[in-house]
């Protein structure tokens, strides 16, 4: 599944008869006229199909839900639009006989008070109580727009449609999501644990891979074949690799090539590599360059085969459409309460540093030596927004949990190795509190943006997560 594409939209627009049917067809021509200007693709109901392309009868709820139908792989979500009261039934059956299984915005258009005689009365602000009262009655879930009646063209519905954008891009890229599981996970890490049973039931499928695999595969290839030289090349050209031995990064490109193609054959659209101690024991370097570049990409990747680390990145780079991290929530910053050192050793993407350069790995090569551990990206991360958000498969009580939030990187100074920044989060204490009392693991993901809303819209009202928003 393609979750980059640009979102396509399913519009509802609600009619009344008794009240003016004028504001239908004003209302579903503002209404598209905005949606286009957004970058949204619209499919709906047009005049020739329905009066004034709008939803009021059984046939015109079926005629619409057979559009929708005949668009259902197309169709990201659905916003339902009330230009006046709206015949919330109508609204109803169309969304039912559609089985779009997808997010629903209710959009309400406020009256103005020198216009509410008979003739342009709207009555919206009730009529929408009574679409979400029927939607609740079905069990369609629905969102909602941060004010409760908002103009097509009003700045709050702007914010709002970019807002439900997200979260149709969220929960289309969870739908059918592959995970690639490259290498078991460590054997010192019972934190990434996880059952894989859960996220099939959520519809997200694992697949594995034994590094012994990747390893005979890298064996197959030659320094000079072609795949390998680009992929050099990349790499050369994405991180400083002053001081590096040649035949590391000869080894680099080809664990990079060999999972770019495995992810391809595979249909992977992100992944989980295992890395300490094997393949810096028997291969002789770290994959953090090569994961980094993948996250870079928006193909998230994660160290240690923390697969639910990976999906909390997944979400967020879904949300934000930039580049997540996995860090470890790593030390205190001096007496502040608020503040934390987040680290990794470390396959941070670039866009995360100030500046960046490769290294070798300071912890894994006081066991297996300085020439094994060659690969990895050192910098320090640059201040501003970040998102955090991590997920878990409960497996005593059989749901998948997790929690998110908001805080900013910032500019604090910091001395120490690998990829790492001072983060500031309001009410941490609040925040470490409900992680060691839940029992979750010390990895979080980060986004480098604003997207807690989006991300959690999307895990609770339609992915169906147990997840604690942090504010």
């Amino acid at each position: 599944m393609n979750s980059d594409k640009p979102v396509t939209l399913g519009l509802i627009v609600g009619n009344r008869g008794f009240f003016p049917d004028h504001l239908a067809k004003s209302g579903r021509e503002d209404m598209i006229r905005v949606l286009e200007a957004a970058g949204v693709r619209v499919i709906a109901p047009g005049p020739e199909d329905t009066k004034y392309g709008a939803v009021e009868t059984r046939a015109e709820s079926r005629i619409c839900a057979e559009l929708f139908k005949r668009h259902r792989d197309e169709i990201d979500g659905v916003i339902v639009t009330l230009p006046n009261f709206g015949e919330e039934r109508g609204i109803a059956d169309a969304l039912r006989m559609a089985e779009l299984n997808v997010p629903v915005l209710i959009q309400a258009t406020p009256d103005t008070p020198s216009r509410m005689r008979i003739e342009d009365r709207r009555d919206s602000f009730c009529g929408k109580m009574s679409a979400c009262n029927n939607l609740r009655q079905y069990g369609i879930r629905y969102s909602l727009t941060s004010l409760h009646t908002e103009a097509p063209d009003s700045p709050a519905f702007g914010k709002d449609l970019e807002w439900f954008k997200g979260v149709c891009r969220v929960v289309r890229g969870f739908r059918g999501l592959r995970v690639g599981a490259i290498g078991a996970r460590p054997a010192a890490f019972n934190t990434v644990r996880f059952s894989e049973k859960l996220l099939e039931a959520a519809g997200i499928s694992i697949e594995p891979i034994d590094l012994s695999e990747i390893v005979g595969r890298i064996n197959r290839l030659k320094d000079d074949d072609p795949v390998v030289q680009a992929k050099l090349g990349q790499i050369n050209a994405y991180v400083a690799t002053a001081g590096v031995p040649a035949d590391a990064l000869t080894k680099m490109a080809k664990l990079g090539a060999v999972i770019d193609r495995w992810m391809k054959e595979t249909d992977c659209a992100i992944s989980a590599v295992q890395c300490w101690t094997s393949l810096e024991e028997f291969f002789g370097v770290v994959p953090c360059t090569v994961m980094s570049m993948m996250s870079n990409e928006l193909m998230s990747s994660a160290c240690e085969v923390d697969i639910c680390g990976v999906l909390g990145m997944h979400a967020m780079r879904l949300a934000s459409g930039t580049p997540s991290a996995l860090l470890d929530w790593n030390n205190n910053y001096g007496d502040d309460p608020d503040k934390a050192v987040c680290f990794h050793c470390s396959n941070l993407p670039k866009h995360f540093f100030q500046e960046v350069r490769m290294d070798y790995q300071a912890i894994i090569a006081g066991t297996v030596g300085v020439a094994n551990t060659y690969g990895t990206c050192v910098g320090l991360v640059k201040p501003g927004p970040m998102t955090f958000a991590r997920f878990s498969t409960d497996d005593a009580k059989g749901k998948i949990t997790g929690y998110l939030g908001e805080g900013e990187f910032t500019a604090d100074p910091l001395q120490t190795f690998g990829g790492a920044g001072v983060v500031r989060i309001p009410s941490m204490q609040t925040l470490l509190r409900h992680i060691c009392e839940n029992g979750f693991e010390h990895h979080v993901a980060a986004n480098l943006s604003s997207v807690a809303g989006i991300v959690h819209e999307a895990a609770t009202t339609y992915l169906g997560w147990d997840v604690y928003w942090h504010r």
